[in-house]
């Protein structure tokens, strides 16, 4: 029932455009001119069927669940939620839901079974009408667009209209969705200094987040000092980007400018595979391969290495941002002016000169790019992390110790049941706040790298 809706949304679109692209055609041979192709005409009446009706489907599935909730909630017989707190109502209204679908345990009441009943047949006259108002709706919409099939109708500043209202509401969605999220950040992370205070969040270098579970328990307070997770975040980043940018700038440059053709059409498909492995394929090799290879190289010459380490979890992790900083620098270094090249090479420069004193930094607001991709990357990665580099917050920068990043620590802090009033399930709110803040920075900071070799260049 759920996908007649959109069956007849799409019949509807199709049917729209083919009957004002015929009718159109129709009026071309009879002579007239049209103003607008027939494409246009029957583009016009598609998106005129498809975004309303669209619009309509959404805001129907979305309401009917909770308007159908509160008539079978309201249609209980009295005294049925006597004593019942508002999570006693969901799980008496979840019951009702199992039993319309058919899982059913024990003996249920029998005004259960009558709630569980009518809310099917709700369900059903729902599915129904939103049927029956999908194909009215529609049918007048494509009556409407019908009628404005004329030789001087602007049908292409129509399509052009429709178009470019959808792309404003969905930068103006982009843009709230943005706001949210800074907003929800906030608020939360304000909660969270009122119980933990800032200069001890931001100065403290002991992260223990933890909470009493009795009155009695002693050292319960924990400690919410961030600078160990900045720094073991710092480590793992740097490590993974001293191993992706060299190789992916200088894998790019040979393949742009000095690779023969057949070797570069082998090679980089190869290289953008990488790309694809999921990170927890990425993971597995960190934790069988190369942290134990780092292991035993340690012991025989003599250093301590930690099983788990940054050194491993930060080079499988630059390994994992090869293909983005390779692909956004040989993009960069394709997109250069010809004539910039052939200039420098006319003016005596050897091909070397030419990349390292003309074509490297003319590519470089693309370059900056990719590395800001990387670095986006490497910050925000998690599952690597967690099986190679550990959990353990320490205030270190040895790259062959363990270590924890910002992003593991908001996962294992939010892992099972969580109830947002206490310090520790809040604070992953602060690290949120403050790996955002550090993101911005970085994206500020590249803008600027950008901004100026553009003007350069442009």
């Amino acid at each position: 029932m759920t996908a007649l809706p959109f069956i007849l949304l799409i019949v509807a679109v199709i049917a729209g455009y083919l009957v004002n692209r015929i009718a159109s055609r129709a009026i071309r041979d009879g002579g007239d001119r049209l103003h607008s192709l027939t494409n246009y005409h029957g583009l016009f009446s598609a998106l005129l069927i498809l975004v309303p009706v669209l619009t309509f489907i959404l805001l129907w599935l979305v309401l009917q669940g909770p308007v159908i909730d509160g008539m079978v909630m309201r249609g209980l017989p009295g005294g049925s939620l006597d004593g019942l707190d508002s999570g006693g109502t969901q799980l008496v209204l979840a019951e009702i839901k199992s039993i319309a679908n058919g899982q059913v345990f024990g003996t249920p009441a029998d005004w259960k079974i009558a709630a569980a009943e009518r809310y099917g047949q709700l369900q059903s006259n729902a599915g129904w009408v939103l049927v029956i108002a999908v194909a009215l709706l529609s049918l007048a919409l494509l009556g409407f667009a019908r009628s404005r099939v004329a030789a001087d109708f602007r049908a292409r500043q129509g399509v052009e209209k429709i178009v470019s209202g959808l792309m404003i509401f969905c930068s103006t969605v982009a843009i709230f969705t943005t706001i949210g999220i800074i907003v929800s950040l906030t608020y939360e992370t304000i909660r969270f200094l009122d119980a933990v205070p800032l200069t001890d969040f931001l100065f403290g270098t002991n992260w223990e987040p933890q909470i009493p579970l009795r009155e009695d328990q002693i050292a319960a307070d924990g400690a919410f000092g961030w600078l160990p997770v900045f720094v073991g975040t710092i480590v793992i980043t740097v490590v993974a980007l001293a191993v992706a940018v060299p190789i992916g700038l200088f894998s790019a440059i040979y393949l742009n400018e000095f690779a023969p053709r057949k070797f570069r059409s082998v090679v980089k498909p190869f290289l953008e595979i990488l790309a694809g492995v999921p990170t927890v394929v990425y993971g597995f090799f960190a934790i069988l391969v190369v942290a134990p290879a780092i292991r035993n190289f340690g012991q025989s010459i003599g250093l301590d290495v930690a099983p788990n380490t940054a050194l491993a979890a930060g080079g499988v992790m630059g390994i994992m941002l090869i293909p983005f900083i390779s692909s956004f620098a040989d993009d960069a270094l394709s997109a250069v002016p010809r004539a910039l090249r052939d200039g420098a090479l006319g003016l005596g420069s050897t091909r070397g000169e030419m990349m390292t004193t003309v074509l490297f930094p003319a590519a470089l607001p693309g370059i900056v790019g990719g590395v800001l991709l990387a670095v986006s990357r490497a910050i925000g990665e998690t599952m690597i992390v967690v099986m190679a580099a550990g959990l353990i917050a320490k205030m270190t920068i040895n790259p062959l110790d363990s270590v924890t990043t910002v992003t593991v620590q908001i996962v294992t802090l939010l892992i099972g049941d969580t109830s947002f009033d206490n310090p520790k399930t809040l604070a992953a709110f602060a690290l949120g706040m403050m790996l955002f803040l550090v993101t911005l920075i970085i994206n500020i900071f590249a803008l600027r790298i950008v901004r100026k070799y553009r003007e350069a260049y442009d």
